[in-house]
């Protein structure tokens, strides 16, 4: 049984930095797709980010409202992932989850398995 449980939510000034956490267990990150996606009340949920790793090394993609202010990672040694969010907007405002999925799939194709979320909150 995989087991998400993400941490490092909170509330943050708009312009500012936190950096969110997901450890897993019951698993290898490494034979997983992992990734985070975030939802708004009354929004559906959405993708922000993912990561693999392949013979050649990491391969990483971002959905286009986190470009270059999201940076996602993993640590293999700690069986966790990270996100980190910088030059946040009050629209960044959103309950964020953890992703896995087996691979060869992806959790840009489908989530086997979801943490329970953390909240980011952002003041204006």
């Amino acid at each position: 049984q995989v087991q998400l449980v993400e941490s490092g939510g909170g509330l943050v000034q708009a312009g500012g930095s936190l950096r969110l956490s997901c450890a897993a267990s019951g698993g290898t990150m490494s034979r997983y797709s992992m990734g985070w996606f975030r939802q708004a009340p009354g929004k559906e949920r959405e993708f922000v980010a993912a990561i693999s790793i392949n013979w050649s090394g990491e391969s990483t993609t971002y959905g286009d409202s986190v470009k270059g202010r999201f940076t996602i990672s993993g640590e293999n040694a700690k069986n966790t992932l990270y996100l980190q969010v910088n030059s946040l907007k009050p629209e960044d405002a959103d309950v964020y989850y953890c992703a896995a999925t087996m691979r060869p799939s992806s959790v840009v194709v489908g989530v086997n398995y979801w943490g329970q979320g953390t909240q980011i909150t952002v003041s204006s």
